[in-house]
């Protein structure tokens, strides 16, 4: 596929394309030190991370502050930062990671690509509530655990948005006992076993 198809696929500019590809650049570097993601996934890292994470970005409206949790190597928080300059060019995107050799990755990412992020070097639950209107976590822990760091970090009308793997219908279940949520689980365009759960109205029971 061309660069300009691939582009299209994105729906973004050129410029914002071109921060996505020296993001992946990046994390092709970095990742053997480190260990980003899996060394089979970085062989399909448009498809895998980039396509999973702007699929997640993509389900929310603009916004004024979106937080990402766990960010990791940066799916999907820094692709949604990336994403966000040029389609939410007045929010505030932060990501919170406290392994602080994926903090200064984040922060190369930050500084090379010039993204607007800022982040957090802190364990979640240490940091001080946050009040987003978007927060994102991706493979960090089961929905129960999420859903106490939304308890903290989610503005009470927010929107929670978790990518979850084929299991996610028993993770609902189990995190029904003690949360009340309204949910929506989107269908993901990568994996068609796997969703994304959009929530708002989180409560414990």
């Amino acid at each position: 596929m061309s660069e300009e198809a691939d582009r299209q696929k994105y729906d973004v500019s050129r410029e914002t394309f071109d921060r996505l590809t020296q993001y992946v650049e990046l994390v092709r570097k970095w990742n053997p030190r480190i260990n980003l993601v899996s060394r089979r996934s970085l062989d399909v890292i448009w498809e895998r991370h980039i396509a999973d994470s702007v699929q997640v970005f993509n389900l929310s409206e603009p916004v004024d502050k979106w937080v990402d949790l766990g960010s990791g190597g940066g799916f999907p928080g820094m692709v949604c930062a990336i994403l966000g300059r040029e389609k939410m060019p007045s929010a505030s995107f932060i990501c919170i990671e406290s392994d602080q050799r994926k903090v200064a990755f984040l922060r190369t990412v930050v500084r090379e690509c010039d993204v607007q992020c800022q982040v957090i070097a802190q364990r979640i639950e240490q940091v001080e509530p946050q009040e987003a209107d978007v927060l994102s976590a991706r493979a960090l822990t089961d929905l129960s655990g999420l859903l106490g760091f939304a308890e903290r970090h989610l503005k009470t009308s927010g929107t929670a948005l978790f990518p979850k793997g084929e299991a996610w219908k028993k993770e609902v279940d189990d995190a029904r006992k003690q949360w009340k949520f309204d949910l929506v689980p989107v269908t993901s365009l990568t994996e068609p076993q796997a969703v994304v759960l959009k929530l708002k109205g989180i409560a414990r029971v």
